[in-house]
């Protein structure tokens, strides 16, 4: 029988078909014969990266801080928040801080604002008076007569040195005090919340005593110099003994005839 060329490419085609059909399944057969592995996969994850991974959170909570007078504030978005190390660092990233409000140049409480998106945080920034040292004062007895004026600067009362710090923070009180009037007053001397008190006394001037040497007299012709009378005549001096004015001359032949009488 002789095929025409349709024909013989049907029956190559057929062929083929089931020859590539028996070879499935013979392999398909052997494959039967094969024991089945089966293959377990387990995945294991680090208990402690899930739950600090849980941890994080978007929950934003501000501290109130308090600093001392003229101390700089920090510009890390960090310091100020609680808890910060529970935040996402995408979070932090997102945060802007805000202290413009804050007058570290005087004492007060201010607000800033962190913002987060369309949310504003308000927290607290409270400056502070500086810190004054603790020092113990111990003030004076001061003693003046009527009408003496009383000094106004504290460091007039008090024992000791005390440091320009300690000087510039403390009040004195001497509105008690009368200098017109003999009597024993009370001033005050205020210093970081303590009361100190002294005395002051003002007497009236007791009798003015006068020297011997004072109520010399002199004559004339001299005036009082110290203690001694001195002629006013420059060729003049003073003889105590005779209270007079007499010439020098005259003072030195005395002095001669004194000698000679002891002489003879």
């Amino acid at each position: 029988m002789k095929f025409n060329r349709k024909q013989f490419c049907i029956l190559s085609s057929t062929i083929a078909g089931f020859s590539i059909f028996m070879i499935i399944s013979g392999i398909v057969m052997t494959s039967q014969d094969k024991p089945v592995v089966q293959t377990k996969y387990t995945v294991s994850i680090d208990k402690k990266k899930i739950a600090e991974t849980q941890a994080k959170t978007d929950e934003i909570k501000l501290k109130d801080i308090e600093i001392e007078i003229n101390n700089p504030i920090s510009i890390n978005v960090k310091d100020y928040l609680e808890d910060v190390e529970k935040l996402k660092e995408s979070t932090i990233k997102a945060l802007k801080l805000d202290t413009s409000l804050v007058n570290i140049n005087q004492p007060g409480t201010y607000k800033y604002v962190i913002t987060y998106g369309k949310k504003r945080y308000l927290g607290t920034i409270t400056v502070n008076e500086k810190e004054l040292p603790n020092v113990t004062l111990t003030l004076k007895n001061i003693k003046l007569q009527t009408k003496e004026s009383l000094s106004s600067n504290p460091r007039t009362f008090i024992e000791g040195e005390i440091t320009d710090e300690v000087y510039n923070n403390l009040t004195l009180d001497i509105s008690k005090v009368d200098t017109q009037n003999q009597g024993d007053y009370t001033y005050y001397i205020v210093y970081k919340g303590v009361t100190y008190q002294g005395k002051v006394e003002v007497r009236d001037p007791g009798p003015t005593i006068i020297s011997p040497e004072t109520t010399t007299t002199c004559p004339d012709d001299a005036k009082l110099d110290g203690s001694t009378c001195k002629c006013n005549d420059e060729n003049k001096e003073y003889n105590k003994d005779d209270k007079k004015c007499v010439e020098k001359q005259q003072e030195e032949n005395k002095e001669t005839d004194k000698e000679k009488e002891v002489t003879e």
